[in-house]
């Protein structure tokens, strides 16, 4: 099928016009859902969502970046990290979400007047370099899709439903070489991640640096603690520029690394094992940056944008509410008792490493009995401008702004 100059589908009424021409008829009618993805999008969304990809079959890469979840989740799981595909494996780590994924840079070290810092990489601890090689991963992962080889998996999409516009994207021999399709299926579905859906840019505090909504005053009180750094300093790391009206300019992130000393989640099974650390850029998954062992505890910094949105929080999964996450950051240190066994912190690093930990920023910078950078009352402001972060706002007021009669058949329609 001929594409346009831009990329997009030719229009349908050409297409119905040659179709009726040979006798064919109607064209089938675009989902609503891909209407404006170009074919490469289409075929990385329906493999985005494809479940019979997996060992065994039901488990689809929106299983754990589900969008109704913000492209975030764990598949159903409760323990804070995803459910695999048989079903009972649970991995090790809390599942990031996929929603602005495509601005991080690739994986370096980034020069500063401290000295090099690790930045960029997709996954948690950066092991791959872009959303290509990080799409084709989860599909081999023994705790996820469980393939247990290129072929088991290219030999599925060959099979597909949309496997003959996939040749017609990738080429009429694409299957013949299970590592060519394998890099085809991940351009695929990198493509499909870098659409629009997966960075809308419209949450209120998008609204509100274009001018279209106002923050309530505890929202615009919970952004200047954000971005205080004697107070909550939480723009530190998680960057946002309210002055701009490029919304780029407000990732909530720097694609940086840091060391929390988050608290050790026991219902990983992993962690039953006293001697298993979680050490991100260290390992398991990959080797410490340079050999550095002073990066060992050290996790990618999260875009905050969705936060409200996610089911479980920190790179374990240890919080499942907003707010015990924000009180963590304020009073880790001042109490540490009400996060640690015992009152000893940092109890997921091992002792050689917790020096690590990042103790020097505000508002890590206090000791035991110490009053907080935070009081109760400034966790709860924080909180309720995190939620202005939350995608949807113009769709969501719109809602609002519907009679009651045609909210409710907007409501019985979306649930069929």
């Amino acid at each position: 099928m001929r594409i346009d100059p831009d990329g997009r589908w030719i229009a349908a009424a050409m297409l119905a016009g040659a179709l009726a021409a040979c006798g064919g008829g109607e064209p089938e009618p675009v989902p609503a859902d891909e209407a404006g993805l170009t074919r490469v999008e289409v075929l990385g969304k329906r493999l985005f969502f494809d479940a019979s990809l997996s060992v065994p079959p039901g488990q689809s890469c929106a299983s754990c970046h589900d969008p109704a979840l913000a492209f975030s989740g764990n598949n159903g799981a409760t323990a804070g990290v995803a459910l695999g595909a048989d079903g009972h494996s649970l991995g090790l780590r809390n599942t990031p979400t996929a929603m602005y994924a495509r601005f991080a840079p690739a994986f370096g070290m980034e020069d500063t007047d401290e000295g090099p810092i690790p930045v960029g990489g997709q996954f948690l601890d950066g092991r791959a370099a872009s959303l290509e090689a990080q799409a084709a991963q989860p599909f081999f992962a023994p705790d996820e899709m469980n393939n247990p080889a290129v072929a088991a998996l290219t030999t599925k999409v060959a099979a597909a439903s949309y496997a003959d516009l996939f040749r017609d994207e990738w080429g009429a021999r694409v299957f013949d070489d299970p590592d060519t399709a394998l890099k085809a299926i991940a351009a695929s579905i990198a493509a499909f991640e870098r659409t629009e859906r997966f960075a809308p840019f419209s949450s209120k505090y998008d609204h509100v640096a274009a001018g279209r909504a106002q923050f309530t005053a505890l929202e615009r009180q919970g952004l200047d603690l954000f971005l205080d750094p004697e107070k909550g300093n939480c723009a530190a790391c998680h960057v946002a520029d309210p002055t701009s009206r490029n919304p780029a300019d407000s990732l909530f992130t720097d694609f940086t690394y840091d060391n929390l000393g988050v608290p050790r989640n026991a219902r990983i099974p992993a962690n039953a094992d006293p001697a298993f650390f979680d050490l991100g850029l260290c390992g398991p998954k990959r080797a410490a940056p340079g050999g550095d062992e002073a990066l060992c505890g050290a996790f990618k910094v999260p875009t905050l944008r969705n936060v409200g949105k996610r089911v479980a929080l920190m790179h374990n999964g240890f919080f499942t509410q907003l707010r015990d996450a924000v009180a963590f950051y304020a009073t880790r240190d001042t109490d540490p008792a009400r996060w640690y066994p015992g009152g000893v912190p940092f109890d997921d690093l091992p002792p050689a490493y917790h020096a690590n930990v990042n103790r020097s920023e505000a508002p890590y910078d206090r000791k035991p009995g110490e009053s907080p950078r935070l009081d109760d009352a400034e966790i709860d402001a924080i909180v309720a401008f995190l939620g202005t972060l939350t995608d949807g706002y113009g769709a969501s007021l719109a809602a609002q702004a519907q009679p009651p009669a045609r909210r409710q058949a907007a409501k019985t329609t979306a649930a069929r």
